[in-house]
């Protein structure tokens, strides 16, 4: 997935993955995936999708600032 966040590009397929978060099963309502990826220009983000009772039903980027990546980091 791709999205522009204030200029910047933020792509699944380019970045590298850091960690992935997952709560519940395939196909779980409620269940949803939290991916943390860094750009090669060292900006952070975290691709979020669920299903349709998660916090996430859809799938977006979000950008985390480096300031909160340990936090990210040690909370999942």
């Amino acid at each position: 997935m791709k999205k522009v966040i204030c200029k910047k590009e933020y792509d699944t397929e380019t970045a590298s993955l850091i960690k992935q978060y997952t709560v519940g099963a395939f196909g779980d309502p409620a269940g949803f995936e939290e991916t943390l990826y860094q750009t090669a220009d060292g900006l952070y983000f975290v691709y979020v999708c669920g299903g349709e009772a998660s916090p996430y039903p859809t799938e977006d980027i979000q950008r985390i600032a480096k300031t909160k990546v340990k936090e990210w980091l040690a909370n999942h």
